[in-house]
């Protein structure tokens, strides 16, 4: 039995090693990429390894798009902590207190966060042009944020409904008003679900596309993502800076990502088991 069960880890080790190096390969392709010149990345073969490393392409890159970094960078931050701001009070309300509309709004949020982001990329574009909130940081930031704070709310809900009450209780027995056991007891609890959304936030405004195409149409602000969607199509004779302008896409997603991996693990699942 013993012999069987570690065959069995071994074929489900081997499969995981395959699975993660398909889905990978297309990050170390890019990676590649962007130490090699045109030449080299259209050639007839495949270099696995970049046969003359270059960082030209990155020197490319941060002259030329190093504002456009900033951009994604100041637009994930600020989604991130508007999201938090929003989130965390309405998850900490619906999981604290039964009101009536509770079960609409769980089910609102639900379905907002099923709905297509090109479809609420077109509705935001009507409305931001009648509130002059098109090719901005603000309108970018918010619908963005707009489309992060359904799953946020979600996860912090299911998170808050496994912390314990006895403690909430002894807070409020011992006089803290709802806004102290709010901040001194729930948010230092629920310390993990919030890294987890806060993350996700991050991400959702720094690898945003769809409402950057929509709603920045034809401005001089471009996050990233918009970013090497235009280098390509502009300067496609330079792909291997396209290329180095991907990782750096990449880089500080991963990181985060590497960082925050036994957060982000507690968050989701100890609010999947106890919501």
């Amino acid at each position: 039995m013993g012999m069987q069960r570690r065959f069995t880890a071994a074929i489900a080790g081997i499969t995981a090693l395959i699975a993660l190096a398909i889905l990978l390969f297309p990050v170390y392709a890019v990676i590649v990429g962007s130490f090699e010149n045109n030449d080299q990345l259209l050639g007839s073969h495949y270099n696995f390894f970049p046969p003359t490393p270059t960082l030209a392409n990155y020197r490319t890159v941060i002259s030329t798009q190093g504002g456009h970094i900033l951009s994604s960078l100041i637009i994930g931050l600020a989604t991130a902590l508007l999201t938090l701001a929003i989130a965390l009070p309405a998850a900490h309300a619906l999981a604290r207190y039964r009101f009536r509309a509770t079960v609409a709004v769980v089910a609102s949020l639900l379905v907002a966060q099923i709905l297509p982001s090109i479809v609420i990329a077109n509705s935001l574009f009507v409305v931001y042009h009648k509130l002059h909130l098109l090719n901005s940081y603000p309108g970018l930031i918010l619908a963005d944020a707009s489309y992060a704070v359904p799953f946020s709310i979600l996860v912090m809900r299911a998170f808050m409904l496994g912390l314990p009450t006895d403690v909430l209780q002894a807070a409020r027995v011992d006089g803290a008003t709802e806004w102290g056991t709010f901040v001194r007891i729930v948010l230092p609890m629920s310390r993990s679900a919030i890294i987890t959304v806060a993350l996700f936030a991050f991400l959702n405004g720094w690898g945003d596309f769809i409402f950057a195409l929509t709603l920045l149409n034809g401005s001089t602000l471009q996050p990233i993502t918009l970013s090497i969607y235009n280098y390509i199509g502009v300067f496609s004779q330079n792909l291997g800076a396209a290329m180095a302008l991907a990782v750096f896409a990449i880089l500080p997603a991963a990181m985060m990502l590497i960082a925050a991996q036994r957060y982000i693990a507690a968050g989701l699942t100890v609010g999947s088991v106890k919501g």
